[in-house]
């Protein structure tokens, strides 16, 4: 295996590590190049303990299976893994540019999953998913619009249960108001809106390109804690995402949904998922501060926003009861975007129209427990084509006897 690409002092390697480091139970999956250990490259599940990474192939040959059989840093520590390399090389190579294949480097930690997303779990978040949708994708119009709305149901909006009585009684005022939309059944009705939001080995980890459409010229990142849940439809851990939007897609009508949010690169999740355990539980992640930061290097543009788990209006153990269930199997288990608060409305440019990427954006997410997952922007047509799907993935395992 190759020595490290990059000098480790270019990263900051703490930026990107839990706050805690490696209390918590770290896994993922990084790309193993050839070597004499390796004779076939390959991705493998791993695990990040005392600033080493080893293979968890002898254990599980995806990271669907490892998360299937419930393993707990109990076993881990009493196994005997092969070491991969420093958890210091992971990271730099990673966010190497342009990315080396020859070097150990992370992928997204989901590989057979479904990955899933739950979308208006927050408030604001459908209030905007309301304005885009009577504003047909327009910035502009969307500004007069979002003030009305605020002007019409002020602040007490801001408490409601979906599917309350309270939550039918706002939903009768805004159809009289003329603001009715399909959003609102999922925003503050009694069912989550669950759709498919990217295809099986199709995301991307830390440090690579995350996809635009080039259709879109209304777009921005969504922060989002994600869950990782297995094939029982148990919760046994989360990570972060970018549920990547074109705005002015969705927003010309709700049957677009797939064009706006899966195509190349579209979906960013990482850097690693942490497991539960005694330092690490769902009630932490109920409480996560998710912060959200884009550079624009060109025009020196720079946003920070956050994304309070504490505001969701839907429980994190609902959004996975209406997704996973005897009416509905993920045998390969799944990752499920919980949804976001951010919402993009300041200016970037011109006045009043609110915010968009720019190819070059350098988007990172961050929460204390899990670290930072950071990419670059770019536009879907230009960034490399995913070519390596589940065919090849079950070819790769055969030739190296894990399957």
């Amino acid at each position: 295996m190759k020595p490290n690409k990059q000098h480790y002092s270019d990263i900051q390697l703490d930026t990107y590590l839990p706050k805690d480091k490696y209390t918590g139970t770290l896994i993922g999956r990084a790309w193993v190049p050839e070597s004499n250990d390796f004779p076939i490259a390959g991705p493998t599940p791993i695990w990040l303990h005392d600033s080493c990474v080893y293979d968890l192939s002898s254990l599980a040959a995806t990271c669907s299976e490892l998360l299937n059989l419930g393993i707990t840093k109990e076993q881990l520590l009493a196994g005997q893994f092969k070491k991969l390399g420093s958890v210091e090389s992971l990271f730099a190579n990673s966010l190497q540019r342009p990315l080396d294949k020859d070097y150990l480097h992370l992928l997204s930690p989901f590989d057979l999953q479904a990955i899933k997303a739950c979308g208006v779990t927050f408030v604001s978040s459908m209030l905007e998913r309301v304005i885009e949708e009577k504003a047909e994708g327009n910035a502009d119009i969307a500004k007069d619009i979002r003030q009305k709305i605020y002007d019409t149901i002020g602040s007490t909006i801001g408490n409601l249960i979906p599917g309350s009585k309270e939550a039918l009684e706002l939903k009768e005022i805004l159809i009289k108001e003329n603001m009715w939309s399909q959003y609102l059944e999922v925003g503050i009705g009694p069912y989550a809106e669950v759709f498919t939001k990217s295809q099986p080995l199709s995301t991307v980890g830390l440090g690579a390109d995350v996809g635009l459409h080039p259709i879109s010229s209304w777009n921005n990142p969504e922060p989002e804690v994600v869950l990782a849940i297995n094939n029982q439809g148990h919760i046994v851990g989360s990570t972060l995402g970018n549920d990547v939007n074109l705005r002015d897609v969705e927003g010309r009508s709700a049957l677009l949904l797939g064009k706006a949010k899966d195509n190349n690169a579209s979906c960013s999740i990482g850097p690693i998922i942490r497991l539960f355990d005694q330092s690490y539980s769902l009630d932490d992640v109920r409480s996560s501060l998710v912060t959200l930061n884009v550079k624009g290097p060109e025009d020196e543009y720079e946003l920070d926003a956050t994304n309070d788990m504490k505001k969701i209006s839907r429980d994190v153990e609902d959004l996975v009861s209406q997704t996973i269930s005897d009416c509905h199997q993920y045998p390969d288990g799944l990752a499920l975007f919980t949804g976001t608060l951010f919402t993009p409305t300041q200016d970037r440019g011109e006045t009043g129209k609110g915010f968009t990427h720019k190819a070059g954006d350098i988007v990172s997410i961050s929460t204390n427990y899990i670290g930072t997952l950071q990419n670059t922007v770019h536009y879907s047509n230009q960034i490399a084509p995913w070519e390596f799907g589940i065919n090849t993935l079950m070819k790769n395992l055969a030739q190296r006897n894990l399957i």
